[in-house]
């Protein structure tokens, strides 16, 4: 293997290439290209390698004119996709070149952990957190694992308590959860929150509560929303301990499960008073938190308040924060519960001492071996500051809200999921997700893949209430409203337009 190759060279024939790429209008690859990348990638392990020469040029020239645009182009609205800051993709690359695994804290070999613990605290700034109440924090993979640790924390507190009341002692990290559960006297636990996310249904299967016991107790007319008479008479069922978790920001809609101060405090002093463990899934929504209070995002800034009266916190940095995939974090109120559920047992070789200012990452998260994902969060928040993520959100929600106006007037697309009755308080709740459908259910059915079709936007398809619909998703840094509306009308405008003529 010849180590020898000039860095300057490969960086810049790099950077020609994405450049090239990110000069493309499209955010769907070209047929052609997507045909030419699949047929020249390797099927089998070749006996002897092709070299790094022609390897950088198979990369560059075949592989990558197949990727589409979802984190560099501002019209991608599939899911919810951030971008890269460029301060954040900067510091990517370094993460790259120095492969840092940030798994142990050792302060006098590497800063790393040091970078990470003031990432994480910056991060808990932004959002309006005390970093000295929020002791248990870490970086993960993103919302999914974020949500698996609040579930696992959840579950290891809740049957301790209910040992406790037995007056056993018990350990669901050391004993299991069969042993912890017969010992408790639980017969079982439940997980109550109003339309959660399908990764809160995954980490209830990994950490062995299965999918079953997620119930959503929202309201009748509007099931976002905390039904709270339901959350009380749920909690107080005997012999069944319970989770239960906030949707800060709804995949679908965007909006909110509570709303102000009164509401998450009614919440609190439910679980507090039946032991239950009060997590957040605020994958994107708890971004809100970042605004300044204001009427003109007061549905956004009242959504998310009183965050801080939960237990367990789940964020992804890769959505709003826009650093590269892939970055979520997690915070929780109670440290040794965390360190609990993810503690490395008999690894003396792990060991930094009971005396480390900053506990090792391996002991606080899933994963041993780690990726440096904090730097671009360090970088990206070092660089913009509190005000530079206030404009860039303002920005996508000023836009996500011209969106939904001009669906709502549109004779041909109508919005979903408000419960509200005029046009200024449909657009008032607006974060930055927009959900719609075509008023004809023949277009309706075709909308998405008819969208997508020009590559000049992309939206995910969904369904609301039974039938197919839409969403545009804004998150991403380069969001430019004047620019970007433009575009939104020519398309939408257009699909309507073409499908009416047949």
């Amino acid at each position: 293997m010849n180590q020898d190759y000039d860095p300057v060279s490969l960086h810049n024939a790099l950077l020609s290439a994405l450049l090239e790429a990110s000069n493309r209008k499209r955010v769907l690859p070209r047929a052609e290209a997507l045909h030419q990348a699949k047929a020249s990638l390797s099927t089998h392990i070749p006996l002897r390698g092709i070299g790094f020469p022609e390897t950088v040029n198979h990369l560059l020239g075949e592989v990558l004119p197949g990727f589409n645009t979802s984190s560099t182009s501002p019209n991608y609205y599939g899911f919810v996709t951030g971008g890269a800051t460029p301060a954040a993709a900067f510091a990517d690359n370094i993460v790259t070149a120095c492969d840092q695994n940030v798994h142990v804290h050792l302060p006098t070999e590497s800063v790393a952990t040091i970078v990470e613990d003031k990432a994480a605290i910056m991060l808990l700034e932004l959002l309006r957190f005390d970093p000295k109440t929020w002791i248990g924090r870490t970086f993960t993979t993103g919302a999914t694992a974020s949500n698996l640790l609040g579930l696992a924390c959840g579950r290891n507190s809740i049957i301790k308590k209910a040992c406790q009341k037995q007056q056993v002692s018990c350990n669901v990290s050391v004993t299991g959860i069969f042993s912890a559960m017969s010992a408790s006297g639980l017969r079982e636990i439940q997980i109550l929150t109003t339309v959660p996310h399908s990764s809160l249904l995954k980490a209830a299967s990994l950490v062995g509560l299965g999918h079953a016991s997620v119930k959503a107790i929202g309201q009748e007319h509007d099931p976002l929303r905390f039904d709270l008479e339901k959350l009380a008479e749920g909690l107080k069922t005997p012999n069944i301990a319970t989770i239960v978790v906030i949707s800060c920001g709804e995949v679908n809609t965007g909006r909110f499960a509570t709303r102000g101060y009164e509401e998450m405090q009614t919440i609190r002093s439910l679980c507090d008073e039946h032991d239950a463990w009060l997590h957040v899934d605020g994958a994107f929504g708890l971004f809100g938190r970042a605004l300044e209070s204001s009427p003109e995002f007061y549905s956004i800034t009242s959504g998310s308040q009183s965050m801080e009266l939960a237990d367990s916190i789940t964020g992804d940095a890769h959505k709003l924060l826009n650093v590269p995939y892939d970055c979520g974090f997690f915070f929780c109120r109670h440290p040794d519960v965390l360190e609990e559920v993810c503690q490395n047992p008999n690894a003396a070789y792990l060991d930094t001492g009971s005396a480390a200012s900053i506990v090792s990452p391996l002991n606080t998260g899933i994963e041993n071996s780690r990726r440096f994902r904090a730097l671009p969060v360090y970088a990206t928040l070092t660089a913009y500051g509190r005000i530079g993520y206030q404009v860039m959100l303002m920005s996508q929600i000023r836009f996500a809200r011209a969106v939904a106006s001009y669906i709502t007037d549109h004779s041909d697309f109508e919005l979903c999921g408000s419960t509200s009755a005029t046009k200024q308080e449909i657009l008032a709740d607006v974060y930055i997700v927009v959900l719609f459908r075509a008023k004809s259910d023949a277009l309706n059915i075709e909308l998405v893949p008819r969208v997508n079709a020009t590559s000049r936007m992309y939206v995910s398809g969904t369904t609301w209430q039974g039938k197919p619909a839409s969403r545009i998703a804004v998150s991403n840094w380069r969001c430019d409203e004047a620019r970007d509306i433009i575009i939104v009308k020519e398309v939408l405008d257009g699909v309507a337009n073409r499908f009416n003529a047949v």
